[in-house]
């Protein structure tokens, strides 16, 4: 059986991606990712708050009695272990394509070109197979339209990509005004391939020490249909861009019904920070027995099977799905 895949130009053995988290910056459980079954790793995100402070502090070394504000280094958490830092960060990347045969793609995380871009060429010749920019940014700013929110992203993609020659695919959230429209132009400003969707931290309030929480939860399966919405709808669309699914994937269900709607990889991380990175060879064993049950040898057969159909009406008929569902939902019954 052949699950081969193809993601931003990269022959991958099978479309599943452990996609950026702790576990992906230690060298040994990249190995065990890839012994496990992994397509590709994605290395843990370089945060572009990250390289600014590294920056602010070599600064502040170099420049002995010129004014400067020692808080403005705190402004991102101290000691954070989610990844190696900006000075390890490049250490990581050669490491890791050393140690395994399966791509290793880089991460970084942000919304503007200070530092970042630069790093981003540094990160191409440390070895990295790929690069993944996470474009997280809260327009927050009751100014800025969503036209120019969108604007930047291009910009800033178009700026990585005169620098760097790697495949380079773009992180997104779905919030945006006009969600097929900024695909499009990513694609045309050069992005080799889409990872939908990132999702949208929302904080809670506790109520006991009246403060703001930011616990981040995992995701689950419930989350899967934002994505398979955008990928069905995008993936004859782009000319060039791979589709990778994200977000909602425990059990290899949600990987089949990601290829089914059209994505060309499917990527994790809350599966397997619950379940370990032995949990692909599960997802893998789930695809390759669907597949069978259907006498279908490949992941191409079952690659966009269930994608709509293109054309003017494709707004009218997810309008007429919305209002089907709703017409239809019944409910529990009502006690009396």
């Amino acid at each position: 059986m052949d699950l081969g895949t193809d993601y931003l130009g990269l022959g991958l053995r099978n479309p599943i991606i452990a996609s950026a988290s702790p576990l992906t910056g230690d060298v040994g459980t990249i190995r065990l990712l890839e012994d496990s079954g992994a397509g590709a790793v994605v290395l843990p995100s370089l945060f572009e708050e990250q390289i600014r402070q590294e920056e602010l502090q070599a600064e502040m070394l170099t420049s002995i009695g010129a004014e400067s504000s020692p808080e403005a280094s705190s402004y991102f958490p101290a000691g954070i272990a989610y990844n190696a830092g900006p000075h390890g960060y490049l250490d990581l990347v050669a490491r890791a394509r050393d140690a395994v045969d399966i791509p290793i793609i880089a991460s970084l995380n942000g919304t503007t070109e200070a530092g970042w871009v630069d790093y981003a060429r540094l990160i191409e010749q440390a070895g990295a197979a790929a690069l993944e920019l996470n474009i997280y940014r809260i327009a927050s700013d009751p100014f800025v339209t969503g036209a120019q929110a969108e604007a930047d992203c291009v910009a800033l993609v178009k700026a990585v990509r005169a620098r760097v020659g790697i495949p380079l695919a773009v992180k997104l959230h779905p919030y945006f005004s006009a969600f097929g429209a900024l695909a499009i132009q990513l694609d045309h400003a050069g992005a080799d391939g889409l990872v939908l969707f990132n999702r949208l931290y929302q904080p809670d309030i506790d109520l006991v020490q009246l403060r703001w929480s930011n616990e981040i939860a995992l995701s689950d399966a419930d989350e899967i249909r934002l994505g398979l919405l955008w990928i069905s709808l995008l993936s004859e669309r782009l000319p060039h861009a791979s589709l990778a699914g994200s977000t909602g994937v425990r059990t290899a269900d949600e990987v089949i019904k990601y290829l089914l709607a059209g994505a060309d990889a499917v990527m994790t991380t809350s599966a397997l920070l619950r379940n370990g990175p032995e949990h692909i060879r599960s997802l893998l064993s789930g695809l390759e027995t669907w597949l069978k049950a259907r006498d279908l040898a490949s992941v191409a057969a079952i690659k966009g099977l269930m994608r709509p159909p293109l054309g003017a009406k494709a707004e009218a008929r997810e309008r007429g799905n919305y209002v089907q569902s709703l017409m239809s939902y019944r409910g529990p019954p009502i006690r009396r």
